[in-house]
């Protein structure tokens, strides 16, 4: 378990509390290693207490459950529920026009954490939620294996701009990191870490659906209040 180096506005309850999850499909006992965030107590979270315009999300429009993951690029959790977990709640729940899935960021383990959490939005706020999710997903396959680098300085400036440039190109790459040095993505990233604060997010990743905090133990799980929150719905 790695313990954040930068306590912006953090407890040290908010440094870190993961726990591994274990996904079950179709009968068969599949250990992803997804790991999720449980917020300890019995305090309810509702979606009021949750802005979804404007957020970047996968999936189809008019899917009726909203699922969200608020996560750290730093977190070695989340680049496990990014490249291994993520790939079957989309097959299953995502491509079946079941649920959208919507990223807020929540940078809290390092100063990069911060940095590569703007520098994301405002890859998303110049070039659109396409280019922002393939960026997401190879910003997480470049953390290092070693967790060591989470305590250090790795997504620099040159590092992100290597990302971007392979997934955007170098002109798109220049717009965003022009943009970026305006700081034109931070008070982006300060409200998704702001939203978090609220709903007592502790750690990431942290799994929400229709604003409620996801405590389940199985992909099974996961499913069944999705339709749960479908069902309330009709």
């Amino acid at each position: 378990m790695s313990k954040p180096t930068n306590k912006k506005n953090l407890s040290k309850k908010q440094q870190g509390k993961r726990v591994p999850w274990i996904l079950i499909s179709i009968g068969v006992i599949v250990i992803i290693g997804i790991i999720i965030m449980f917020v300890l107590g019995s305090k309810q979270n509702n979606a009021g207490e949750m802005t979804l315009k404007d957020q970047p999300y996968l999936g189809k429009e008019s899917a009726p459950v909203s699922i969200v993951e608020f996560g750290d690029y730093k977190c070695p959790y989340c680049k496990v529920f990014t490249l291994s977990s993520y790939p079957e709640i989309e097959k299953q729940l995502v491509d079946t026009g079941k649920a959208k899935f919507y990223f807020l960021q929540f940078p809290f383990i390092n100063n990069d954490s911060f940095r590569a959490a703007e520098f994301a939005e405002t890859v998303y706020k110049e070039l659109g939620n396409e280019a922002f999710w393939k960026f997401h997903e190879s910003l997480y396959a470049k953390q290092p294996d070693d967790q060591k680098y989470e305590k250090m300085d790795y997504f620099t400036e040159p590092v992100l701009m290597q990302v971007l440039t392979g997934t955007a190109g170098k002109d798109n790459a220049a717009k965003v990191q022009k943009a970026f040095k305006n700081n034109e993505g931070k008070s982006l990233s300060d409200e998704d870490l702001n939203i978090g604060k609220k709903l007592q997010v502790e750690g990431t990743p942290a799994i929400f659906i229709d604003g409620k905090l996801f405590q389940g133990q199985s992909f099974d799980d996961l499913k069944n209040e999705v339709a749960q929150a479908a069902e309330k719905k009709k």
